[in-house]
């Protein structure tokens, strides 16, 4: 999910509909890599999302059978050349995918056009919990790996709260107080970085299972019969509460002029108390840190009760084989490899996620203790864009809020806006 780069977004939108005229960089240009892997055995080319870096650079290493030629891109690279590159026939054996169906490079966009080798057969894929199953599968069919599950929360400096004196809030109404008094502190409540187009999403998710979803569980199927609406749902308080945050002064000056970087570096190093991230990105946030200590995530409340209070939870961006790889079985094997379990627990550990399944050797990084009793108690939803139903509603919400920040829409044209790309057929 670490889009580093600003694209315009028409090409965003081109590539989100599969069109292969994209202005993009090749992923090898503009990507970290190098060759890894022991043994003999085929070498396997993988191009992974930067955010995979860590985790693979230790597996691809322990894994003996094969060697490797990888590289490593931002999202929004990988979003739009490597899904070029599926197009065109010459993609890697082993690539990145998105679970799920909200994105040009989602699970569900690539394995209907063939593009992806069926893993169905692999033992970890009966580990896969039933709530997660349609991020994993199209028609029953396995086609992504992935080590688990990351939560979006509010990624926090510890001693800028300790200084002002505030707790992480349990309720929105606590949450408003605490960033009120973390203003009169001097402190940046929460930094946005919304010139970065995935930021832009991070809040609205934060706040719509518990506006929308701890309401109306069955709030996805309805959009799907076309018996509900983005306009008619909670949507529209997430929209409302997220507008209220800038008008109250919450956020740093020009949110849409401020990439994912500096937003980072504000909470970093102490000029924000938080910002609203997924865990997947802590290492970067530890990164810039001073004492990587300094750093903890909470729940970011929608609601004014904290029973009332759900979260998102969604499938981390995982691994799948291209269908049209002469290395396919070795791919394969690599992937089975990545499924044991101490190896899913080594990606998990990686990426701050919680394991695909839990048991007394999983190593979850303590700052998600929070989140774990919000998935015990099913109080926790995938996130939102992997059940829509094309890869077009995911950079409209982007663009809409962007609209919202810039005082460009309204609350009622963007949602409307939403509703009118989630009808488009796919």
């Amino acid at each position: 999910m670490t889009l580093r780069f600003e694209r315009n977004r028409r090409e965003f939108l081109r590539a989100a509909g599969g069109l292969a005229a994209v202005a993009a960089l090749p992923v090898s240009l503009a990507a970290c890599g190098g060759s890894s892997g022991g043994g003999g055995g085929k070498t396997l080319r993988l191009v992974g999302v930067a955010d995979q870096q860590k985790a693979l650079d230790e597996l691809t290493k322990l894994y003996t059978q094969a060697k490797f030629s990888t590289s490593y891109a931002p999202t929004d690279q990988v979003q739009t050349s490597l899904r070029t590159q599926l197009g065109a026939g010459n993609a890697p054996d082993v690539h990145v995918v998105y679970p799920g169906n909200g994105s040009a490079m989602s699970m569900a966009q690539i394995a209907q056009a063939g593009l992806l080798a069926d893993l169905s057969g692999q033992s970890w894929t009966q580990s896969i919990p039933a709530n997660f199953k349609s991020a994993f599968q199209l028609q029953g069919k396995t086609f992504i790996y992935s080590a688990g599950s990351s939560v979006i929360g509010a990624i926090y400096n510890k001693k800028v709260f300790a200084d002002a004196k505030v707790e992480p809030p349990k309720t929105w109404s606590e949450l408003l107080q605490v960033c009120d008094k973390l203003k009169k502190a001097g402190k940046i409540p929460i930094a946005l970085g919304a010139q970065t187009p995935w930021v832009t999403q991070l809040i609205s998710y934060a706040l719509v299972p518990s506006t929308v979803y701890a309401k109306n569980p069955q709030f996805d199927s309805q959009m799907q019969a076309g018996s509900t609406s983005f306009a008619q749902s909670g949507w529209r308080d997430a929209f409302t509460m997220y507008l209220q945050l800038q008008q109250r002064g919450f956020f740093n000056d020009n949110p849409n002029g401020t990439t994912y970087e500096q937003q980072t570096s504000m909470v970093a190093t102490g000029k924000a108390a938080m910002a609203v991230q997924v865990s997947a990105v802590l290492p970067d946030f530890r990164k810039a840190a001073a004492n990587a200590d300094d750093l903890a995530m909470f729940p970011f409340p929608g609601a004014d009760t904290a029973a009332n209070v759900w979260i998102p939870a969604g499938v981390v961006v995982g691994l799948g084989v291209s269908a049209r790889s002469r290395n396919a079985d070795a791919a394969k094997a690599f992937i089975e490899f990545l499924g044991r379990p101490e190896n899913i627990n080594r990606w998990a550990e990686a990426v701050a996620c919680v394991p695909l399944k839990r048991d007394a050797n999983s190593k979850i990084d303590p700052v998600l203790n929070p989140f774990l009793p919000f998935i015990d108690d099913n109080k926790a939803v995938p996130f939102m864009d992997q059940a829509w139903p094309n890869a077009e509603v995911q950079p409209t919400h982007f663009a809409v809020v962007q609209e919202l920040l810039g005082g460009k829409t309204t609350v009622d044209k963007a949602l409307a806006k939403m509703d009118e790309t989630y009808r488009k057929k796919s």
